[in-house]
């Protein structure tokens, strides 16, 4: 259980202990929850998120063929853009971002995929969602300019967030908020 992220030896103690102590309730349902995703999860082959068929529902939702493209890091990205219910396209994970530290190329991403995805499913805009970090803009850049002139690119605003005061900020927020400021 320290293994996983976010839990370290403490915390990852009292989640088994407190199992432990409600097996039939807790840990018995867990583990066969935990056997039928093992057995049935996979990566849709279309996007990259994780379902229990070759085709998640969201790439099966023909409404949601509008030409609009969400690239994203992760499934849990993807995750959280769904939690919004804002976005009503298809997305794209690419598992990872480039770094040059870390050895990670264009080649081990699904950025190949992410090419033949345009012309397969008629894309008209692809919405970059990627970190507002090194390695997140350095894999938007590498996108853009591989896709330059097929296809219209934009990406997520940056800045302030909603409820954000300016006091608790770190420079990197604000200055990106005073470049991308609006007209009002």
């Amino acid at each position: 259980m320290a293994r996983l992220p976010g839990l370290g030896p403490r915390s990852a103690r009292r989640a088994v202990l407190h199992l432990m102590a409600k097996r039939g309730m807790l840990l018995m349902p867990l583990a066969e929850a935990m056997a039928e995703v093992a057995r049935t999860a996979r990566d849709c082959l279309n996007c990259g998120n994780i379902g229990t068929a070759d085709i998640c529902p969201i790439c099966a939702d023909e409404a949601r063929a509008n030409g609009l493209l969400c690239v994203v890091e992760d499934v849990a990205d993807l995750w959280a853009m769904e939690r919004s219910g804002v976005f009503k396209g298809r997305y794209h994970v690419l598992g990872g971002t480039l770094s040059a530290l870390d050895g990670v190329g264009p080649d081990d991403l699904r950025i190949p995929q992410l090419a033949r995805r345009i012309e397969a499913e008629a894309i008209s805009e692809i919405i970059l969602a990627l970190g507002a970090t090194i390695d997140g803009q350095t894999t938007a850049h590498y996108i853009a300019d591989q896709l330059e002139g097929r296809v219209a690119l934009s990406s997520l605003a940056q800045g302030v967030p909603v409820g954000g005061e300016l006091d608790y900020l770190d420079d990197g927020t604000i200055t990106a908020a005073l470049n991308a400021r609006k007209r009002m």
